[in-house]
């Protein structure tokens, strides 16, 4: 690997991210960008290191029983095949590091917001199929365009419209990172260019696997969440203003 400090920084990230339950596809995308790595390489590897950091959280909401299976359908219909379809859309570098630098200013803000408590919802908001397919198709198609999980974007606009308790969007969050990371993956993979660097992505995810695991386990209990999430907004707002002012000529 030409970088190895990227190694630290992924397991920074995949730790800090999986305390406040996302992925860190926004915040891999965010360091990847600031190296000469090409833009396809850099989709895939955030991709394959959400799908790392998720699985285990997602698994544990399963086993909870905290995943609105019902509600969350409408969603995942309209999101995994239009995280495919951006997936395989090829975009040219200048229009992708422009998607990618919005993308992580509009993360960062959404990031920096407050989270709405157990306390503040009295019960579960009604579903709507058609605003979910909408909702859910958006944000796929995002995700697979740019290469994040789309829960960052997801889960501010479901507590935004009291979708449902706190615990609930979370869990349904680390799923929708969950499917539309694969089938982000599987999308790339249909139109994949040679040349990937398939040794660094594995190390890669190896280090966002150990740090997503101390995430998970430790940072929940003696971190405070908000000082993590505004952390995380404010590295991850600036970085899209470092990508905006690197790789786009306005």
């Amino acid at each position: 690997m030409p970088h190895p400090e990227i190694l630290f920084f992924f397991l920074a990230i995949a730790f800090v991210y999986a305390s406040v339950g996302f992925g860190g596809g926004s915040g891999y995308l965010a360091v990847l960008a600031l190296y000469t790595i090409p833009f396809q390489e850099m989709k895939l590897t955030a991709l394959v290191c959400n799908i790392i950091v998720v699985a285990g959280s997602t698994a544990i909401y399963i086993r909870r029983k905290e995943l609105p299976y019902k509600k969350i359908l409408p969603l995942v219909l309209a999101s995994v095949p239009m995280a495919y379809i951006g997936a395989g859309l090829k975009i040219g570098q200048d229009l992708f590091f422009l998607i990618l630098g919005i993308s992580l200013l509009v993360a960062g803000r959404l990031l920096w917001r407050r989270p709405i408590k157990d306390e503040d919802i009295t019960e579960a908001g009604n579903s709507n199929f058609i605003r979910e397919l909408t909702i859910g198709a958006g944000i796929g198609f995002l995700s697979g365009m740019v290469g994040i999980g789309g829960g960052i974007f997801l889960a501010p606009v479901l507590h935004l419209i009291k979708w449902d308790t706190p615990k609930k969007i979370a869990a349904t969050a680390s799923f929708f990172i969950l499917i539309n990371s694969t089938a982000g993956i599987l999308g790339q993979l249909s139109s994949m260019t040679p040349g990937i660097n398939y040794y660094s992505i594995g190390a890669l995810a190896t280090a966002v696997f150990i740090g997503g695991q101390f995430g998970a386990r430790i940072g929940t209990g003696r971190f405070s969440q908000s000082l993590i999430r505004r952390l995380t907004a404010i590295l991850v707002f600036f970085a899209g203003v470092e990508v905006l002012m690197k790789h786009v000529s306005l």
